[in-house]
């Protein structure tokens, strides 16, 4: 288990490392700071996205869920205003960058898992 979460880690900072080659407005100085940041993004989804999706479920419902890009958004930028040597320029390449990590994070993870997947069925299978 310590291994699959430490192997998700790894490709998450990939992730942030690839948004920030991609988009123009997103900085990252080395990969010691994006796995920083890939950590610190985590602990920010894990904490405080879903309190801020509960407190403004109102303006979600009325925008169809188009609200929570603005929250992804948002909460991206302020990792970027809170970490050394991971900056995001404003709040529309906060929400660019957002998008962007989470499909190439989903992307990644996705992968990993089918891969593990397999090779984990392919050991059962010899037995």
């Amino acid at each position: 288990m310590l291994l699959r979460l430490l192997l998700i880690w790894s490709l998450n900072s990939l992730a942030l490392f690839a948004v920030a080659n991609l988009v123009p407005g997103i900085h990252v100085t080395g990969l010691m700071a994006a796995f920083i940041a890939a950590f610190v993004l985590g602990f920010i989804n894990t904490l405080i996205r879903p309190l801020f999706l509960i407190l403004t479920l109102p303006v979600t419902l009325i925008t169809l869920g188009l609200f929570i890009f603005v929250i992804n958004g948002l909460l991206f930028w302020f990792a970027g205003s809170i970490l050394k040597g991971f900056s995001v320029d404003g709040f529309w390449y906060g929400v660019m960058g957002a998008v962007v990590y989470s499909i190439f994070s989903w992307a990644l993870s996705s992968a990993a898992s089918q891969l593990l997947g397999k090779h984990g069925k392919s050991h059962s299978n010899k037995l």
